[in-house]
């Protein structure tokens, strides 16, 4: 079995390094480093550097969807990604040396309705074979936000838990179809339940709807907020560590998904995934992180139950 990752707007994540970004001025670029992205992709590639098999689908089209596949091969993730006669987009992070980085994201081609319709198809068969599966993601231009109610269902056919991380108006649709973890940041549980205060905003999400089984937001540098119906956990490290956030995210969702797999309970799960995200921090490259740094860092996770 496996983890099931459905990109509904891949895209090729390339990383700039630079000495220093200074806007209006010309930058000699040190190094570049080209990846498969999104981030379903990003989640996928964490699981599988975790030693599980992860599988990826989505719809790539043009040069740069066939160069994103060539990565996937290369990174011994299983594509069943779906081709269609469009350009599958880029997404560029420039990081200087202090370790800010500044991310250009392109918008995504419009899938139109029949291939949205197969990729629907792709993801209901390939669920029947998934411990878990994450939709993450933005969707491209054409879809409307209630459309990851769809790709939800169809990820949870058969039964298998589905987690989420989206934003915007698709979040509200994803939290009222009722996923197994909803993974928002704390700005998009603001923007969505109009609470300020993170814990009352992350209940009041989980109850949309048919209610997830799980809220679990990230904080930035003061961590994770995990809401169930047994209760609630922080998790944070005394010392937050300090690089490219981008792709941070990405793992912690990938940790969730490892964790409902496992059949862990909230705490350890947040243990986990604050651990694996301040790893990933520490990588100049989405979707990765050290490993060294993830054991290290797993021991000094902070968690505290939240009192109502």
């Amino acid at each position: 079995m496996t983890v099931l990752t459905v990109t509904p707007n891949p895209a090729l994540d390339i990383t700039y390094l630079v000495d220093r970004l200074r806007p209006g001025h010309v930058h000699r670029v040190r190094a570049v480093r080209s990846r498969p992205g999104g981030k379903g992709v990003n989640v996928a590639r964490v699981v599988r550097a975790r030693g599980v098999p992860a599988v990826v689908t989505g719809i790539l089209g043009g040069a740069t969807g066939e160069t994103l596949r060539a990565g996937l091969t290369d990174l011994g993730i299983e594509d069943a990604m779906l081709t269609e006669a469009l350009e599958t987009r880029r997404t560029v992070n420039i990081v200087d040396d202090a370790g800010t980085a500044t991310l250009l994201n392109e918008g995504g081609p419009d899938t139109g309705d029949e291939p949205w319709a197969r990729l629907s198809a792709r993801v209901a068969e390939l669920a029947l074979g998934a411990d878990v599966a994450v939709v993450s993601g933005s969707l491209p231009p054409g879809p409307p936000p209630e459309a990851v109610a769809g790709l939800m269902a169809a990820a949870g056919h058969g039964g298998t838990p589905v987690i989420v991380d989206t934003s915007g108006p698709a979040l509200r649709h994803a939290a009222e179809a009722g996923p197994a973890v909803l993974k928002p940041n704390v700005e998009e549980l603001r923007e969505v339940t109009g609470i300020d205060d993170p814990h009352r905003a992350a209940v009041a999400l989980r109850r949309l709807g048919t209610g997830a089984t799980a809220v679990v937001a990230s904080l930035g540098a003061d961590g994770l907020l995990g809401v169930t119906a047994d209760g609630s956990w922080t998790a944070r490290l005394a010392e937050p560590v300090i690089g490219n956030p981008t792709g941070a995210g990405d793992s912690v969702v990938a940790a969730l998904a490892l964790a409902v797999r496992a059949g862990d309970g909230c705490p350890d799960a947040l243990r986990d995934a604050c651990a694996l995200s301040a790893a990933t921090v520490l990588s100049p490259v989405a979707g990765e992180y050290d490993a060294d740094a993830y054991t290290r860092l797993r021991t000094r996770v902070i968690v505290s139950e939240v009192q109502a």
